[in-house]
């Protein structure tokens, strides 16, 4: 459907709208019960929770059950507007309150787009599901080649991109990839070996060769064994943001899915990395191997190696650089770094949503691409030290200290970094990534970690005090400074939740006259999220591709919980009336 079509139908159903509220002064009929304070005071986000199927009353033309959402969420706004426009109009409208209804039809008219497009069949349609949908559109370069890429022979391995502490991770591609994800045309395969091409003589890639958009994270196997299912066992955190057929390929991928009390399969979201193929392969000799990590190969390559000959292997994107190698090259604006700093905040709230934790975040394990303007987005990745438990969510006993707290030792929240083990003692980790988030903000506003380095300004979690945080640079805006201590604060029961924090930003940057209101109230905001949820759905309509804003406001869109909203508000209003 053209966009002169949704606008046709926009129209078309903000007439209906009119029609409806406007057919006999005094309540609603057909909105339902509860009302947005009700239904969205609780901190239920709309469309996730089932309930009984409100049926339309019979005043007024009826509006498709799809718009279930709108007949509840708008209630409010919908019998002010009626009181207001009705008894000053003596049973019209008026002009105010026709352009209103009009610019609420458009805004359903591109919704309806958008669930024809995205072919949704949900049986309580909610704007939300518009948008959340919209985001869990990953995008899987292997999805028209199902049966391929299970086993590393279907790889071509390039050079190395870099290592860590329990995996060293090689750049791929596949010798028959769809046109579009071929940055150049091959013209030979220049092989060293059965799997592996060549670096040129000045270092850079052979010519002829393909680019490679994979990147194949090869793990070190030393105390796993070699067989398939104790691979995946031991290294089953690294497969929690895998995709559904990750692991169709592998055997054993079907005892390790129906093992009970196994980790959670994280559902997927733009800021978290996505794991395309996960299989089991005899360790290679790949380029650098020897030189970079002899220890853990086996003890065929290397005699005093430890790993064993068979090891657990990851397919994901290849991503140009990690947030640390973007922030060596590039000083975002403050704006930019705002969006940065959100972005991060709305993959923790994801984590947090699926109960699980991340435990390792630092600036290294933090991926970013850049869109067409330039513009970072920012990808969590490395879920090696993650909390992802079916049977005990972020609420973690620490009964001896062989209880892992996580991997990053630097960046760990206090509630964990000071916990001491006991029969009776529990880790609470709903808000420990969200303090990770604040520490990290240091790094993409432009200054040192606090938390790193040594020396009088180096701080400890453990120890550290709220008045020792550095002071940030008056560039950096005030919203976002009072945000970054309020995430470092010593007490996770002061300190905001990721949601919550997500939609501090949100506001800041792009509802300003929402804030500037004497007397913020619920049709207002209601009205404000109604405007956001029109243009947001225009804006990726014009635009092939979504740019960062857009992006950013549609999984804002996708989150929505009236109390984290309301909480944002009051906490941004605080702030600035402080002296």
């Amino acid at each position: 459907m053209a966009v002169r079509q949704a606008l046709g139908r926009g129209l078309q159903l903000g007439r209906a709208l009119l029609l409806r509220f406007a057919a006999k002064p005094g309540p609603v009929s057909g909105l339902g019960k509860p009302g947005p304070a009700a239904a969205w005071g609780r901190g239920e986000r709309p469309g996730r929770v089932a309930g009984p199927r409100v049926q339309p009353g019979p005043l007024g033309l009826p509006l498709p059950d799809r718009y279930r959402f709108f007949r509840q969420s708008v209630a409010g706004l919908a019998a002010r507007i009626q009181r207001q426009f009705l008894v000053r109009a003596r049973g019209g409208a008026g002009p105010y309150g026709r352009a209103v209804f009009l610019a609420f039809g458009l805004g359903l008219g591109l919704i309806e787009e958008k669930q024809a497009e995205g072919r949704i069949t949900v049986p309580s349609f909610s704007s939300q599901a518009i948008f959340t949908q919209k985001n869990k559109l990953v995008s899987d370069p292997l999805d028209t080649r199902c049966w391929h890429g299970f086993r590393l022979e279907d790889y071509l391995i390039g050079q190395s991109i870099g290592k860590g502490c329990s995996a060293a991770v090689y750049e791929a591609t596949m010798p028959t990839l769809p046109q579009h994800l071929k940055k150049t045309t091959c013209v030979s395969l220049l092989r060293n070996g059965p799997d592996v091409l060549p670096k040129g003589t000045d270092g850079e890639q052979a010519p002829g060769t393909l680019a490679f958009p994979f990147a194949i994270k090869m793990m070190w196997n030393i105390s796993a064994g070699s067989s398939s299912e104790a691979i995946l066992s031991t290294m089953s955190q690294e497969l929690v943001p895998a995709s559904r057929v990750a692991l169709d390929g592998e055997y054993g991928g079907v005892t390790y899915r129906r093992s009970r009390g196994g980790p959670k399969q994280l559902a997927p979201h733009p800021n978290i990395i996505r794991i395309f193929r996960a299989f089991t392969s005899s360790v290679p000799l790949l380029p650098g191997a020897l030189a970079e990590y002899p220890d853990v190969l086996p003890s065929r390559f290397h005699p005093e190696g430890l790993g064993h000959s068979r090891t657990l292997f990851l397919v994901m994107k290849n991503y140009p650089c990690t947030l640390r190698q973007y922030l060596q090259e590039h000083t975002p604006s403050p704006r930019l770094a705002t969006m940065m700093t959100l972005q991060l905040l709305e993959g923790v709230d994801h984590l947090v949503q699926q109960g699980i934790a991340h435990r390792d975040l630092k600036s290294d394990n933090i991926l970013v691409e850049l869109d067409s303007d330039n513009c970072p987005w920012l990808v969590i990745s490395d879920f090696g030290c993650c909390l992802a438990d079916e049977r005990i969510g972020l609420q973690l006993p620490f009964t001896s200290w062989y209880v892992d707290l996580g991997g990053n030792g630097s960046l760990m929240a206090p509630e964990v970094s000071t916990a001491r083990p006991g029969p009776r003692t529990v880790v609470d980790f709903s808000k420990a990534d969200t303090w990770a988030v604040g520490a990290i903000a240091y790094e993409i506003f432009g200054l040192a970690n606090p938390f790193y380095g040594q020396g009088r300004a180096h701080l400890e979690s453990r120890s550290y005090q709220e008045a020792q945080l550095p002071e940030m640079p008056k560039l950096v805006p005030p919203d976002a400074r009072q945000l970054v201590r309020s995430l470092l604060q010593r007490e996770a029961s002061k300190r905001p939740s990721a949601r919550v924090a997500a939609n501090v930003l949100h506001l800041s940057l792009w509802g300003e006259h929402l804030l500037a209101l004497k007397n913020l109230k619920l049709d207002k905001m209601v009205g404000w999220l109604l405007q956001q949820s029109a243009a947001t759905l225009l804006a990726g309509r014009l635009m092939e591709r979504s740019c960062v804003e857009t992006k950013l406001q549609m999984l804002f869109l996708a989150n929505l919980e009236c109390e984290a909203l309301c909480q944002a508000a009051l906490l941004l209003r605080s702030w600035r009336a402080a002296p």
